[in-house]
């Protein structure tokens, strides 16, 4: 009997593995919406997780170190009027993230390097624009400052973040609600899946469609998609018997697909999750208790199964580390971040290797936290491929390229660039006047708790 040899592949044996309890954030209230985002994004310094609160929309910021029971009174971010339905750490500054809502609006916070001390309820910006609620944000992976937003009224917004405004407004080509939206390795495509059941690629400047593919899955449930190596699209979606299915498709041809493999007749929508690096992609799905990993190489059948991670709980949302936040001497290639009815589990996935040394293999340069273009330049017709880093001596030296970003990103972040000198004086004066008031308050009503301490 002849039997087909194995495919060789450094990543066949790499396992999934949860960290233990005291590693995990506990206690905390996730949130109940329906909504099909990842309700979690997180970064070398925080982890962000979208919880229910009365009155309005919250989610909460903690530092990646701050594991254990979370205490109920911990201070959330809560300046939205309806449920937020997606956040986004900013992949140029660790401590900015943007919060899209069911209040149609976007808003852009900083986090204080510690992590949060008192609520947080005024954004630094707040995006107006769209009619009805933001259910997905993606911020511009080499261009700083620049955010997309989408919304449920089939508009497709690109932001200036810096100057507060939006700079491409895309509201002809969607006839109905977007389910997913996501640029390419260097912002110079989008791409979209909605419930008109055609996949499309757009340029992010004029707004137009320069290819679409209609049906890409035939059931009706949604559709996600994401850029892969060379320009090809990985997309998840249902076959016409609901049974869930993953696809390649290679833009210049899209007719037919490069592959389409049935998985299971679970309802779930899946969401990819691509490493460009090792060429790996993650399939989360919404309410599985598994993750699965294929392996995207340019031989058929092009998507290769490698293996499955599987828990007994299922999970409400799903954040994904970026390269640069992982243990390199462990050989951990990818971490996720599990939600749970009331706790954060991470999840971490291993290339098991004997040497402890650095794998070169596992770890070419990857994506830094450098920003190529600025907004303005970008929106002007600038693409720049990402700036690439060594993790070599893993992750200090990422983090002294923070700080030193940090410093500048405030005044970056409010003000508008630097060819309007005069305005960024007076907004830099108010801010400094906001800042000593808040101050001000702050003293007055650390003094009265200290009095009514006192007394009782």
């Amino acid at each position: 009997m002849s039997r087909k040899v194995v495919r060789t592949s450094k990543f066949r044996h790499v396992f999934g593995q949860a960290l233990k309890a005291d590693q995990c954030y506990d206690d905390i209230r996730i949130s109940q919406m329906t909504w099909d985002s990842n309700f979690c994004s997180v970064n070398p310094k925080f982890v962000a997780m979208i919880v229910d609160a009365s009155g309005g929309g919250a989610f909460m910021v903690l530092p990646l170190s701050k594991t254990g029971r979370i205490d109920m009174s911990y201070p959330t971010v809560c300046g939205h009027t309806g449920p937020v339905l997606d956040i986004e750490f900013c992949p140029h500054n660790d401590n900015i993230i943007a919060s899209g809502s069911e209040d149609c609006s976007v808003m852009i916070w900083e986090i204080p390097d510690s992590g949060l001390t008192t609520s947080l309820t005024d954004p630094v910006v707040k995006l107006d624009g769209h009619s009805k609620r933001v259910g997905i944000l993606s911020w511009h992976p080499t261009a700083h400052n620049v955010l997309m937003s989408a919304g449920c009224d089939n508009v497709v917004i690109l932001w200036n973040v810096a100057r507060g405004e939006a700079v491409v407004r895309i509201d002809s080509v969607h006839t109905d609600m977007i389910y997913s939206a996501c640029w390419n390795r260097d912002g110079s495509r989008i791409l979209t899946s909605c419930k008109d059941k055609t996949m499309r690629v757009l340029d992010p400047r004029k707004g137009t469609v320069l290819i679409e593919k209609e049906k890409p899955h035939e059931g009706s449930r949604p559709i996600r998609a994401v850029f892969v190596a060379d320009g090809k699209i990985l997309s998840t979606g249902f076959s016409r018997m609901s049974e869930r299915q993953v696809a390649l498709w290679d833009p210049n041809n899209f007719k037919e697909p490069l592959t389409l493999q049935e998985l299971d007749t679970s309802s779930g929508v899946l969401l990819p999750f691509y490493d460009p690096d090792t060429g790996v992609v993650y399939l989360c799905g919404k309410g599985d208790s598994s993750i699965r990993y294929f392996e995207v190489t340019d031989e058929a059948p092009y998507v290769h199964y490698l293996s499955m991670y599987s828990s007994k709980e299922s999970q409400k949302g799903m954040g994904y580390m970026p390269k640069r936040g992982l243990e390199v001497n462990k050989c951990e290639i990818a971490r996720f971040y599990k939600l749970h009815e009331r706790k954060c589990e991470p999840i971490v996935m291993t290339v098991p290797r004997k040497s402890d040394l650095f794998q070169e293999d596992l770890y070419p340069d990857t994506v830094g936290p450098e920003p190529s273009a600025e907004a303005d330049e970008w929106f002007q017709g600038k693409d720049a491929p990402p700036i690439l880093i060594s993790l070599k001596d893993g992750f200090a030296t990422t983090t002294k390229a923070k700080e030193f970003k940090v410093h500048k990103s405030l005044l970056k972040t409010t003000t508008a660039s630097a060819g309007s000198q005069q305005d960024n004086s007076g907004e830099v004066q108010s801010l400094r006047k906001e800042v000593k008031d808040l101050k001000a308050a702050l003293e007055e009503l650390t003094k009265r708790v200290s009095e009514l301490e006192s007394k009782n």
